[in-house]
Order: C-alpha cells, then sequence, then structure tokens
C-alpha cells in the first residue's frame, strides 16, 4: 500500500470520526419545550404542546423546579409541585428513546394555584363520582332484593288465589247441601265482632258459644252453621283468609269448649266480603262487617209441622 493511500484512508476515517462526533454533540443539545403537563406516574409526565400532544419527560435527581416570582425572582420547588393542568417551561436533551430528560422545570406561581384549584375540584368530582357509584351499586341491590321479595309476594299472592278459589268452590258445594235454607229453621244464632285485621275470638263471646250449644242439644238432630265474614277494605284476597280464620276459630270453640259433635256440624263457611251488611264507609258499618255468624239449625222433617218455631226462616 502506497503512502499516498494510507493518508486517504486516515483522512476518511477521521471525517466519520468528526461526523459522529457532530452527530452525538447535536443529540446531546439542550432544547426548550413549554406544555401543559397532562399527566404523571412517579417521575414520568405527559407534555402537552402546540406541535406534539404527547412528549415523555423524565424527571431525575438532578433536575431543578422552580416557581418564577416576579420578573427576577425564582424559588426552588418539589418535585411534587408538578401536578396535571399546570402550564410549564422544560429545559433538557432527549435521549435515545426519544424521551426528554429534564434539567430543569419553570412554571408560575399563578399557574400553579390555578393548576391546584382544578386539580382540588378533579378530587371533589371523583369523590362524588365514587360515592354516586356506591350509591348506585346499594340501589342496585335493594333492587334486586326488592325484586326477589316482588317474586315471592307474587307466589303467595298466586297460592292464596288458589286457596280462594278452592274456598269458594268450597262455599258453592256448601251453599248447594244447606242452600236450602227453606228446608231449615234458624232456631237460634249468636254473632260474634272482631278488631280490625283480627282473628281471635275476644273472650266475652265464649259464653254466648257455649250456651248456645248448650240450646242446640235440646233439639233433634240439629246443626251448627258457622260463617265467617270481613269488611271489603283491603285485599279481597286477605280478606277471604281473615273469614277463614275466624270461621275456624270460633269452630273450635263451639267444638271443644261447647262439647258438639263434629256430626252435627257443619263445615264452616270462609264467606269473605260477601253479604256485607254495614257500610264499609263508616268505622261502625266496618266494625258489624268482621263477623262469624253462628247458628242452630234444625231441618223442618225433622222438626214436624207442629214442632215449627215461632220465627222460622234464615
Amino acid at each position: 500500500m502506497t503512502k499516498h493511500r494510507v493518508l486517504s484512508l486516515v483522512s476518511i476515517a477521521s471525517l466519520f470520526v468528526l461526523i459522529a462526533t457532530f452527530s452525538i454533540a447535536a443529540s446531546a443539545q439542550d432544547v426548550k419545550v413549554e406544555g401543559l403537563i397532562k399527566g404523571r406516574s412517579g417521575n414520568d409526565i405527559i407534555l402537552q404542546t402546540t406541535d406534539n400532544p404527547k412528549i415523555i419527560v423524565i424527571l431525575n435527581d438532578d433536575t431543578q423546579v422552580s416557581q418564577a416570582q416576579g420578573a427576577f425572582r425564582k424559588k426552588n420547588m418539589s418535585m411534587a409541585a408538578l401536578i396535571p393542568g399546570l402550564p410549564v417551561q422544560i429545559e433538557g436533551t432527549y435521549n435515545t428513546q426519544n424521551q426528554l430528560v429534564a434539567k430543569s422545570v419553570k412554571f408560575k406561581g399563578d399557574d400553579l394555584k390555578q393548576a391546584q384549584a382544578i386539580q382540588a375540584g378533579v378530587h371533589e368530582t371523583q369523590k362524588a363520582a365514587a360515592a354516586n357509584q356506591a350509591e348506585l351499586q346499594q340501589q342496585a341491590a335493594a333492587l334486586e332484593a326488592q325484586n326477589a321479595a316482588l317474586k315471592e309476594q307474587q307466589a303467595a299472592l298466586d297460592e292464596q288465589a288458589k286457596k280462594v278459589a278452592a274456598n269458594k268452590a268450597a262455599i258453592a258445594a256448601a251453599s248447594a247441601r244447606f242452600g236450602q235454607m227453606d228446608d231449615y229453621y234458624i232456631l237460634d244464632e249468636v254473632t260474634v265482632l272482631f278488631g280490625n285485621g283480627k282473628v281471635k275470638v275476644d273472650p266475652q263471646y265464649i259464653p254466648q258459644l257455649t250456651a248456645l250449644c248448650e240450646k242446640a242439644k235440646t233439639y233433634n238432630g240439629y246443626m251448627i252453621q258457622v260463617k265467617g265474614y270481613a269488611s271489603s277494605t283491603g285485599s279481597a284476597a286477605v280478606n277471604q283468609k281473615l273469614s277463614e280464620q275466624r270461621a275456624l276459630n270460633v269452630t273450635n270453640i263451639v267444638t271443644q269448649q261447647g262439647h258438639v259433635p263434629l256430626t252435627n256440624m257443619l263445615a264452616p263457611g270462609a264467606m269473605g266480603e260477601s253479604r256485607q251488611v254495614g257500610t264499609d264507609k263508616t268505622v261502625e258499618g266496618q266494625a258489624e262487617n268482621r263477623r262469624v255468624v253462628v247458628r242452630i239449625l234444625q231441618n223442618k222433617g225433622i222438626a214436624g209441622v207442629e214442632g215449627a218455631p215461632a220465627n222460622p226462616g234464615q
């Protein structure tokens, strides 16, 4: 290799080194950017500028943070002051990942106050949103519980409707068997009144019922008829159940304390809201309708024409 050629190669190599040096120097050149902090995670800041919606800024231990106070004064600040919503001026160099490594971050005092106010509002909004979300979840849970309860209530109402239909069928059957009251004498009767929604027999009626039972036993072939009623206030299904329970409780007193054999008892009748004797528009009328009527019946054929009572009828 000639001396001239060696010198040429050395010159070319030197040129490449010089180009690389200038490239490195250019890449490490300080830049200044101004923008708005859009987000922060630890030492990473997302900066939005007029030219770039997302510049990643890296903070480190050497980064100087300062707040401008007037034209010639500044105050060193903590990196904690760099919050979203704060306009800043950043000076630094780009690394190989095209991230801006900040040497200094500057901002104005008024800008910090405004950003803090914005953050306070955002915080309150987030708290309110979280509270609203919690309330919505509670309401959803309550609604779910209500829906479950409504399903149970509907199932109970459906079951009650079946019982009411069965009771009506029993009433119809009883009416078919014993509805021809022209064939019976009503020898005596006792009416038992009940409180609103009550099914327990008031003790004051027990002597009247037992006396009626003793009187019934003096007649040949007597039958005891028990029919329960309710006022028309409230639901028909509930009133049907009340009339049934009232008639059953009176029947238990007649058979257990009045000692009337079951063979002398007609099936208790639950008449519900039918055959109102008083107006349900008044308290007195409602009280009259909450009743159980107990009657001594005797077939006219058994009694004979001569033994007919003075006041036959229903």
